[in-house]
């Protein structure tokens, strides 16, 4: 079975910066574009970054210019790299294949809190 972990994440001050990790176990996905999740309660779990296979990143208007997503095939590994972090990026983020088609596995995801 797939696994996806996820780690990283922390209780920030606004302004400050973390790494995230996701490590997959399928060796496939280094053929996969993949893409970084957030999940706030309440709320559904939304798409922030994706990273296709050949390293070119794509983001959603909020975060663009502050996260850089990347990845290191060779380590299963993709990365999400968050700056000048602020209150409304606070939420679980998870990592996935992307698009997400029939998937439904998701791994444990990491918390982001972010303090004003």
């Amino acid at each position: 079975q797939v696994q996806l972990v996820e780690s990283g994440g922390g209780s920030v001050q606004a302004g400050s910066s973390l790494k995230l990790s996701c490590v997959f176990s399928r060796i496939s996905y280094r053929f996969n574009d993949m893409a970084w999740f957030r999940q706030v309660p309440g709320k559904q779990r939304e798409m922030v970054a994706t990273i296709s296979v050949d390293g070119s990143a794509t983001y959603v208007v909020p975060v663009e210019g502050r996260f850089t997503a990347t990845r290191d095939n060779d380590a299963n590994t993709i990365y999400l790299n968050m700056n000048k972090l602020k209150p409304e990026d606070t939420g679980a983020y998870y990592c996935n294949i992307w698009p997400l088609g029939r998937q439904d596995y998701w791994g444990q995801g990491t918390q982001v809190t972010v303090s004003s």
